[in-house]
């Protein structure tokens, strides 16, 4: 059975959208944020564990991964390639 709450993968400007069954909670920059989206849901903040994957179902990394994700890496060779081009 899938957790009723889902904290998706961090967006490019580090917000991870929450949401529980089909309904948007709202997008988190924290686990502040979390608790606070959690605590208008009707649960106690104080109760909730994160790290409890019968009610949260973490994608993109768990409640320690916030902010925007590194920048993707490009091979050196592509950085050549478009140089040489643009140099021709």
């Amino acid at each position: 059975m899938a957790a009723p709450i889902v904290v998706h993968a961090p967006d490019e400007e580090g917000g991870r959208r929450v949401r529980a069954s089909d309904t948007i909670l709202g997008r988190a920059f924290s686990t502040t944020d979390l608790l606070e989206f959690l605590r208008r849901a009707g649960l106690d903040p104080d109760d909730t564990a994160l790290d409890d994957p019968g009610l949260i179902e973490w994608r993109g990394g768990g409640p320690d991964v916030w902010g925007p994700p590194p920048p993707k890496s490009v091979h050196p060779a592509a950085v050549a390639k478009s140089t040489s081009s643009r140099l021709s």
